[in-house]
């Protein structure tokens, strides 16, 4: 399998789990897909099979695994901040209520037409973060390159109250879902 993504907590996910696997980093250019109008579920599928479809084009032969993951707040969908500031904005509005993180998984192998898309949500249930809370995230920079400014594998302790669904989806690769749609490839 070939890992269209640079991420580190997807390889980690992918070494633990025990798969064989070579990395091969999509070089998209994210600002070309819209978020308005679109729902997350659908918008970060799009993203993975873009990224799968970049790699699975060099590689035909090979079985791509792409991946995207947002966070999802009262409609509107967040990706990575681009800045400090922007990442204190974020965290106030996603630790301030109910948000959900979403993952597509794209499986695409050109040679013999393989091609699976797949979504997981996962509802987080945050808990109320204090303005030094807020600061100290800001300041330590575990926000930078995370989906939704926050990684749960690093503070989640501090930041979730709860979670219903995957906690490998909010890491960035849900591993049941992997599962499932690998079982459909290789019954």
């Amino acid at each position: 399998m070939v890992l269209a993504s640079a991420s580190p907590r997807r390889r980690e996910m992918l070494v633990a789990a025990g798969y064989e696997f070579r990395v091969q980093p999509a070089d998209i250019d994210e600002s070309g897909f819209d978020t308005l109008d679109v729902s997350a579920e659908d918008f970060t599928k799009r993203l993975a099979l873009a990224k799968a479809m970049t790699i699975a084009r060099r590689f035909p032969d090979e079985l791509v695994l792409g991946a995207d993951t947002v966070a999802e707040c009262e409609g509107e969908i967040i990706g990575k901040a681009a800045n400090a500031y922007e990442a204190e904005q974020i965290t106030r509005k996603l630790f301030g209520t109910m948000h959900r993180v979403v993952t597509g998984v794209a499986l695409v192998r050109l040679a013999d037409g393989r091609i699976l898309i797949d979504s997981d949500t996962t509802t987080i249930y945050p808990k109320e973060l204090s303005d030094q809370q807020i600061q100290a995230h800001i300041c330590g920079g575990s926000w930078i390159d995370k989906a939704g400014a926050y990684a749960i594998q690093e503070n989640g302790d501090e930041f979730i109250e709860r979670i219903d669904g995957s906690i490998t989806n909010v890491m960035g690769l849900p591993m049941e879902l992997l599962k499932r749609m690998l079982a459909q490839i290789h019954p």
